[in-house]
């Protein structure tokens, strides 16, 4: 029953996916622009009780509940740790009414083709029953595109629904996500060639099978509308790829039936020096502005 309700709230919700899974090689980026210099911290171990604290310092805010957040990202140690008081996925879904989600992959290879696939996960099985065993609804996964070249984009869409497809086979819902690099200059033809790519793809795929897609906000408004409206696609998602909050926000705008699921830009402005009163007032006006982008369409 859980489960059920679980996918209701991502497929028709209002609002957002929160991204709280920054991992080893991008924890120290995320703790600076927290106001966490590397110094502060001595060990690996040091690093990740300092980012679980922020993350959970968000996650315990007012603003943070299910009336506008229906979704969050954990990195895997995140749900091996307690907020609260509970497992964390547990209290995501109990206290909060967000809906829990993994990161699954293991980062990127090197770039080759245009692209950089997702490292090899060897252990992907076990992490995905110790996932369903601490009631995650879902996982996501991230490849790069640096290029518009049909082989390795279709190299990279092939990779990502291979791994999907055995996310499916646990009972999880996998977030898809080829995330095009904002910066490049063939942006707008790599993201004709991802969306054919990733309709191929949806059409292999079992009638009954349900699958999120997590792409760059596109160059041409509503580029992934198909995919809003396919049969196989409880949700579209966007990352706010580097973009500012305001900019990832005003292209968010733009295409109907997408909605957020962003992690700098969504911890945008928020500081560990911070009152309480102030963190929580920055993050209530995050939340809200990317709330509002969000539900505009």
């Amino acid at each position: 029953m859980t489960k059920a309700i679980q996918a209701e709230k991502i497929r028709t919700g209002n609002g957002f996916i929160a991204a709280l899974d920054q991992s080893g090689g991008s924890t120290p980026k995320a703790l600076r622009l927290y106001g966490v210099a590397e110094d502060a911290y001595a060990s690996d171990a040091e690093m990740f009780d300092l980012i679980h604290a922020m993350r959970s310092r968000i996650v315990r805010a007012p603003a943070f509940s299910g009336d506008r957040i229906i979704g969050a990202i954990l990195f895997e140690q995140t749900m091996d740790r307690d907020i609260g008081g509970k497992p964390s996925a547990e209290y995501l879904w109990e206290d909060r009414g967000v809906v829990p989600f993994l990161k699954v992959d293991k980062g990127l290879e090197a770039e080759a083709d245009g692209v950089r696939q997702m490292k090899p996960m060897p252990d992907l099985d076990a992490v995905l029953a110790r996932a369903v065993q601490k009631g995650m609804f879902g996982t996501k996964m991230r490849s790069v595109i640096d290029g518009a070249s049909p082989s390795g984009i279709r190299a990279n869409v092939a990779q990502q629904f291979d791994v999907a497809r055995k996310i499916l086979a646990h009972g999880l819902v996998p977030i898809i996500e080829p995330e095009v690099t904002i910066s490049i200059s063939d942006k707008a033809a790599a993201e004709d060639l991802l969306r054919e790519e990733i309709a191929a793809q949806l059409d292999e795929l079992p009638e009954d099978s349900h699958v999120m897609l997590k792409l760059t906000l596109p160059e041409a408004d509503n580029h992934y509308r198909p995919f809003v409206e396919h049969g196989r696609v409880l949700r579209v998602v966007a990352l706010s790829g580097g973009y500012t909050r305001e900019e990832a926000n005003a292209r968010l705008a733009r295409n109907a039936g997408v909605v957020a699921s962003f992690s700098r830009a969504l911890t945008e402005g928020l500081s560990a020096d911070q009152s309480e009163a102030d963190f929580n007032r920055v993050l209530e006006q995050s939340i809200e502005s990317i709330y509002k982008a969000s539900v505009a369409g």
